[in-house]
């Protein structure tokens, strides 16, 4: 708890584009004690939890690093609400190269981030792997429950939001499509370097990213809380991994009824140790 509620403050107090000098003046503290929240030295005190939530603007529940219950925090949970699956519920190709590279012959613990609706994480539990998956949709977390259920396997399945999560547990693989353009730039480093902490040795991670092509015209959904990734970006935060690989791709899409194109970047890196 102290430390997603330190590293919370120093998020949220980022973006407001406040000094922690001035965090400290407007609560009446001093910026030291604004720093030993933000090193997980110290707590804020109960009584101020009111007026820093109004000051960096977001709700106590995301400060202690809950995600919010009382409102939709991406525009699909009313898409997800629909019996029928919005993305259907044949895996992503990229999850076939996974079982070629690192099948399960033995336990191999799996995080899917942002499941969406399970279809992957399903498709992973079903071919044995041990999967643990996570969104920010409640109605997602449901149906990826459901599915689950029909199929007959277990994903361990929680609801948290990217921008707040971080791993405390160690996995063998890490798997994520279409999710990781919800991380704004400058907290990319940060977050990435968390999941590569947490990947034991061999360990693969597997991403889909959106990239930005001038060429390529904005998607019909708007969300306010996307931000595209840059060509070659992705590959910048694996300089010290093996890349097994690397493909970027523009390809059609109609989810919204409305038809238009996506740039994509797909890949797999390995965190290789020397001998």
């Amino acid at each position: 708890m102290k430390e997603k509620l330190a590293r919370n403050i120093s998020i949220y107090r980022k973006e407001r584009g406040l000094t922690q000098e001035e965090l400290g003046q407007i609560l009446g503290l001093s910026f030291q004690a604004v720093s030993k929240w933000e090193n997980a030295q110290t707590m804020p005190d109960i009584s101020l939890l009111p007026q820093l939530s109004r000051t960096l603007e977001v709700s106590v529940d995301k400060l202690l690093g809950y995600a919010s219950q009382n409102r939709p925090i991406t525009i699909y949970e009313e898409e997800y609400r629909t019996q029928d699956y919005y993305w259907g519920t044949e895996p992503n190709k990229v999850c076939y190269q996974v079982l070629q590279i690192m099948p399960p012959t033995k336990r191999l613990k799996l995080l899917d981030i942002g499941c969406g609706e399970g279809k992957d994480a399903v498709f992973f539990a079903r071919n044995g792997y041990d999967v643990t998956a996570f969104d920010v949709s409640d109605a997602g977390i449901e149906k990826t429950k459901k599915l689950a259920d029909q199929t007959g396997v277990h994903v361990n399945v929680f609801k948290a939001d990217i921008v707040d999560y971080r791993l405390d547990a160690h996995f063998d693989v890490i798997f994520s499509s279409g999710v990781l353009h919800y991380i704004k730039p400058e907290f990319r480093e940060e977050i990435i370097e968390n999941y590569k902490r947490f990947t034991h040795p061999n360990g693969l991670h597997i991403f889909n990213v959106f990239v930005n092509k001038p060429f390529i015209a904005p998607p019909p959904e708007k969300e306010p809380n996307a931000f595209k990734w840059h060509s070659g970006e992705l590959l910048t935060h694996y300089y010290d991994w093996l890349i097994q690989d690397s493909a970027e791709v523009v390809f059609d899409c109609n989810s919204s009824g409305i038809p238009h194109k996506h740039a994509m970047t797909t890949m797999i890196a390995q965190k290789v140790t020397s001998t």
